[in-house]
């Protein structure tokens, strides 16, 4: 019997890679942990035999002693390997949202810098983690879509493959990987959301990662269905809001059409801060504005408009690359 070129676990990764390739070439992100390794090996492959590119890109974020000298290793493991491999160095500025939040923005930034689609490495497990955090943040059903499997210029090929994939397949291809030691700190809210789906699954006595992957495809499609209707319904790109067009639409996309109206001016809100505009559609007896960071929107007649008060004028949040 002839020798199979490829152990199960590379020929999973390399066959979920080759079915989302584009058309051209890509950029792979590769940390050197083992699902990005993985990834980088079967897009290699996937790549070079419809006669394209597939370039990998490890991003050092500085914040350790010896990430230079990590992702030189990486680089160097993936050219022993005939992949095409460079570093690019990020500065990490932590901002509102934690260091955590900072760092994945700096290095979603990186991978599209050059402009061809790039691919990245969470697996279901990821997904499903996502989808804890998304419960824990209770902030609807957008929340709990978890990560895309293909939005703006990212990619995510093994979003239907377990982490014990990855690992396999780099046994199977010869490679060792780097375990992070960030992805045991526990100051990471990602982190103990992945201890603590693990302890329930235990405590369960039932592996919870697949029904929470299949909970994020299935919201997806509600939530990418919810946002179409509302941009159908209503244009929440206009300086003012129509109060009866509002008012006939069912709640779960009036209270978009007010988030994305007030998105659309850079001012932020939360659930609450919606509800508090959302009264002044549904439940008005004349008060007064409302009152949002940078901004007040208050309903004159039967429209609302968006004023920003003196020396706090509401600016429009950075672009942040598309998750």
């Amino acid at each position: 019997m002839a020798r199979r070129e490829l152990g199960p676990a590379a020929l999973r990764v390399t066959a979920a890679v080759a079915g989302a390739l584009p058309g051209g070439d890509v950029t792979v992100g590769c940390s050197g942990g083992a699902d990005s390794l993985a990834l980088a090996l079967g897009a290699h492959r996937a790549a070079a035999r419809r006669g394209l590119t597939a370039e990998a890109v490890v991003v050092d974020h500085g914040l350790q002693p010896g990430s230079a000298d990590v992702a030189t290793r990486v680089v160097e493991t993936l050219a022993a390997r005939g992949v095409d491999a460079r570093v690019v160095a990020v500065r990490v500025d932590e901002g509102d949202d934690g260091l955590e939040a900072a760092a994945r923005d700096a290095r979603l930034a990186a991978l599209a810098t050059p402009g061809r689609p790039v691919l990245l490495g969470h697996t279901l497990d990821d997904q499903a983690e996502s989808v804890l955090l998304g419960l824990f943040r209770g902030s609807g059903t957008r929340s709990l879509a978890g990560m895309a499997p293909a939005r703006g210029p990212f990619l995510r090929p093994l979003l239907g493959l377990r982490r014990a994939d990855t690992e396999q397949a780099c046994r199977e291809w010869g490679l060792d990987w780097w375990d992070d030691p960030m992805n045991d700190d526990e100051r990471f809210v990602r982190v103990r959301a992945r201890r603590a789906l693990a302890d329930l699954s235990a405590d369960l006595g039932r592996d919870l990662a697949p029904a929470l992957a299949r909970t994020a495809a299935l919201a997806r499609a509600d939530a990418d269905l919810l946002d179409a209707l509302t941009g159908e319904a209503i244009d929440t790109s206009a300086d003012t809001l129509d109060v009866a067009e509002l008012r006939r639409l069912p709640d779960a996309l009036r209270w978009r059409a007010i988030r994305a109206w007030l998105a659309a001016a850079g001012v932020a809100a939360d659930r609450q801060a919606t509800l508090a505009v959302d009264r002044l559609v549904t439940h008005w007896h004349g008060q007064g504005p409302v009152s949002l960071p940078g901004a007040d929107v208050a309903r004159t007649g039967e429209r609302l408009r968006l004023a920003g008060r003196p020396g706090d004028t509401p600016r429009p949040a950075p672009p942040r690359p598309a998750l």
